[in-house]
């Protein structure tokens, strides 16, 4: 490695500078201005940065389930300003070194990892990268800030096959929700009748006991105002009285349809006569 024949160099701040004499390491020169007696020597051998290095490495190996996956990590190194030296003479290429040491944790490590579990583990496949490479490469005057694994992808064939089972999955839990909202719909629609039909009910047995009230109070206050008349009597009059409102009531209908009904002084008296047999065959039950 040959030296550069100057008589001064300026470093910057973010890099230091490797500093031979008659090519052999002899100091770093720190951020500034350096002078250098070419007499005696004396160059700069190298300027290395100290800056963050971000290197991604995209690793393709298999899951404990035989599943082939592409793992991208992102390593961000730098050198050690004190190690600078070590640096410059130790590595050749470190980036090659980094690239190696991933490819060597991470198709030791992830083959022993399901698929669906690889998703959740990744901060430990990126925590033994880090103890890995932390050991190696500070040796060489490389300090390793971060490793992140930034992205798992399976072969396109599996991964349609998960969006499938995902796919399936939400499916089927949308139809049990379905399934239950209708089911409460039918429940409630049901409670909704027979409370509807129990207010029915309870509304035509209140108009019975109503007409039956009414119809007790007329017999009563007709007998006493007519003297000689029997309830008999009075309930025929009153049955008569309501048989001819009903027909009133049909004429008077805007309703179009015809209706034929038996008429005459003999159907009446059936017709109260029914009404009375009926009244008194419901009563016998």
């Amino acid at each position: 490695m040959g030296c550069n024949a100057v008589f001064c160099a300026c470093i910057d701040h973010a890099s230091v500078g490797v500093v031979q004499k008659w090519g052999r390491f002899m100091r770093l020169a720190t951020p500034g201005l350096h002078f250098f007696n070419p007499f005696k020597g004396e160059c700069l051998a190298g300027v290395l940065s100290t800056r963050v290095c971000s290197l991604e490495v995209c690793v393709e190996t298999k899951t404990k389930d035989n599943v082939f996956v592409q793992i991208v990590c992102s390593t961000q190194y730098r050198v050690i300003r004190e190690s600078a030296d070590d640096a410059f003479y130790e590595l050749q290429n470190p980036k090659e070194q980094i690239k190696a040491y991933v490819f060597d944790v991470v198709r030791a490590l992830v083959p022993r990892i399901p698929l669906d579990e690889l998703f959740e583990q990744k901060g430990d496949v990126a925590k033994a990268v880090l103890e890995e490479l932390e050991k190696v490469m500070g040796a060489y005057g490389y300090s390793i800030e971060q490793i992140l694994v930034v992205d798992i992808v399976p072969d396109e064939s599996v991964r349609r096959a998960m969006n499938d089972i995902n796919a399936a999955h939400r499916l089927q839990l949308a139809s049990v929700y379905k399934g239950e909202a209708e089911k409460i719909l039918l429940v409630k629609k049901a409670e909704a009748e027979a409370e509807a039909k129990h207010l029915a009910g309870v509304g035509v047995a209140k108009q019975r006991q109503a007409i039956t009230e009414g119809l007790r109070e007329n017999v009563l206050n007709f007998s006493h105002t007519v003297s000689g008349t029997s309830a008999k009597e009075v309930m025929d009059l009153i049955m008569v009285t309501q048989y001819f409102d009903t027909i009133k009531d049909l004429g008077d209908s805007s309703n179009k349809t015809t209706v034929f009904i038996p008429h005459g002084p003999g159907h009446v008296k059936d017709i109260s006569d029914q009404i009375r047999n009926g009244v008194m065959e419901a009563q016998s039950i």
